[in-house]
């Protein structure tokens, strides 16, 4: 194998063209014709491809860097053709002769037609047209997918046309540059309308293909990348779900058939490359933020913020970056799942708790001989439960579908436990069947074994609502996040003692306040203030929970 410096081809009239790109790296295995590097000139951007197969050895430049024709940027090691050669050299001329006469190349039209001619020896200005779109109505073109000056590869779209059932993309039928556009965004063309001139690259002319009135497949699909370009599918077009235009959108032709290839919608996408450019990267993350924040299926019309960009703060002092622990990861992703997905409401509420205080504090000493401690979240999850059995619109769950709902015959509550490693959410089964006591001794268990990272599956599985209670650190109120499936969450803030008149004059009483957050798509407001109104009767006169 030889090691050769590839260099930058004829760049036109261009001079100090900036490289934007790079798309490869030493030790990267590249076939002839696989994109090396982008650069962007004053017009446009184009990615300049492999000349030859093998191993990228050395890269010699950088993005930011300028560079003109005939300046080298990578060092290749070519994969020999040394054995090819030989087998070639050994066959007598005259077989040799008879054979290129006896297989006469054929040339095919980017419409789809075969014309008998000789394969161009060298570069080439060649037309390239609508191949065959299987109706004779003209269709509009809703995108064009690159300029004047950029290098193409074999099926690389070039633009983007929308029929009444479909959208697809034209492909390149060969290798080259494109030096003029024929056509522009609205125009409406149909098979044979010729779209663009192309500079062919030497030995890139298309192979023989048969005609077919099926249209071309889209770069898109995966038979484009294994079939010539003029040779159709046997199947209708793969349909494209890129946005009717992107002619604003900064990116290059291979970010935009990758994003093609994903169903990704480039203007969604926030870039990190010079000048705010679109590279690959940015469309990758941008698929992986959809999957982890709950988005619809990509193809489908995914829904996700545009991704914030990281800020160098230690320009503006010393700073640590600190890994989040595994349960801290999932957390947060869950949490931002939830809030782009469930529409909130909010209820507040207050209540009187002094009886129940009052209460508590007499059985503490048999709370003591129990080994338990009996604090107001057990009776808040007794309560709770009895309120799911009262209003069973709150114990149910979203089909994926959005018009059905899965209402569940059991009542099992989860508990928000704070541990060093982050959040998790163990649930008591069956709490509307248990006593305050067998909940309050449940509920410390669940939280020893939190502590300790040894809950299981089971543990954390198959709630139906959730109670986070903050205690004495709970502050007057907050809005507690709906913890998907579920569809209601009940957040308890600190006990107070305020003045409450009864009875024509102040006395002090012990106030509870407490929040509930429900999906709205489940249940409505009126179902909301009912759930709090009982909820409060259970807790101001716990007798009532056994009734």
């Amino acid at each position: 194998m030889a090691l050769e410096k590839l260099t930058i081809p004829d760049l036109g009239d261009s001079q100090d063209v900036e490289v934007i790109e790079v798309l490869v790296s030493a030790g990267d295995e590249v076939q002839e014709n696989d994109s090396l590097l982008t650069l962007e000139t004053d017009k446009a951007a184009m990615e300049i491809p492999s000349s030859c197969a093998g191993i990228v050895k050395e890269v010699l430049l950088k993005v930011g860097d300028t560079v003109n024709q005939g300046d080298e940027f990578i060092v290749l090691e070519a994969v020999s053709n040394s054995a090819t050669s030989a087998s070639q050299d050994d066959r007598p001329a005259e077989a040799e002769v008879q054979e290129q006469e006896s297989e006469p190349e054929v040339a095919v039209s980017a419409a789809g037609t075969t014309d008998e001619q000789p394969v161009a020896a060298a570069a080439e200005i060649v037309e390239i047209q609508v191949p065959d779109l299987g109706t004779d109505d003209a269709v509009e073109i809703i995108d064009i997918l690159v300029t004047a000056g950029d290098q193409v590869n074999t099926d690389d779209g070039l633009l983007t046309l929308e029929t009444d059932k479909a959208t697809m993309d034209v492909p390149a039928p060969f290798a080259g540059k494109i030096t003029e556009l024929k056509v522009k965004v609205g125009d409406k063309v149909n098979t044979g309308s010729v779209i663009m001139l192309a500079q062919t690259l030497a030995g890139s002319a298309p192979v023989k293909t048969q005609k077919n009135t099926e249209p071309a497949p889209s770069a898109a699909s995966p038979a484009s990348a294994e079939k010539p370009a003029a040779a159709s599918s046997s199947t209708a077009p793969t349909p494209v779900i890129t946005p009717a235009s992107q002619a604003d959108v900064y990116a290059g032709p291979s970010v935009r058939k990758l994003a093609r290839e994903l169903g990704v919608d480039l203007a969604q996408v926030s870039g990190s490359g010079t000048k705010n450019r679109i590279v690959k990267e940015d469309v990758n993350a941008f698929v992986k933020n959809v999957m982890q924040n709950g988005g619809a299926a990509v193809s489908g019309g995914a829904f996700a913020l545009p991704v914030i960009k990281d800020i160098d703060f230690s320009q503006f002092g010393d700073i640590q970056e600190v890994e989040m622990s595994k349960l801290h990861q999932v957390t947060a992703r869950n949490m931002a799942q939830n809030w782009l997905t469930v529409p909130h409401v909010t209820q507040f509420e207050e209540v009187d708790v002094t009886e129940l205080e009052d209460f508590r504090a007499a059985q503490q000493a048999q709370a003591e001989k129990k080994g338990i401690k009996l604090s107001p979240l057990p009776f808040i999850v007794k309560a709770c439960a009895l309120a799911l059995a009262e209003f069973p619109q709150f114990n149910v769950s979203m089909h994926s579908s959005g018009t059905k709902l899965i209402q569940k015959k059991y009542i099992h509550i989860g508990v928000a436990v704070a541990t060093p490693e982050g959040l998790m959410v163990p649930v008591v089964r069956d709490a509307d069947k248990k006593s305050v006591w067998e909940i309050a001794e449940e509920i410390l268990q669940l939280s020893e074994l939190a502590k300790a990272r040894k809950l299981t599956k089971e543990h954390m599985s198959g709630g139906c609502f959730t109670v986070s209670s903050l205690g004495n650190l709970g502050g007057v109120g907050f809005t507690p996040i709906v913890n998907s499936p579920e569809v209601a969450i009940l957040g308890v803030s600190k006990t107070t003692l305020k003045p409450l008149w009864m009875n024509g004059e102040f006395k002090p009483r012990k106030m509870l306040p407490f929040s509930l957050s429900y999906d709205h798509r489940a249940v409505n407001g009126m179902d909301g203030g009912m759930f709090c109104q009982y909820l409060n009767g259970l807790l101001s006169d716990i007798r009532r929970m056994v009734l």
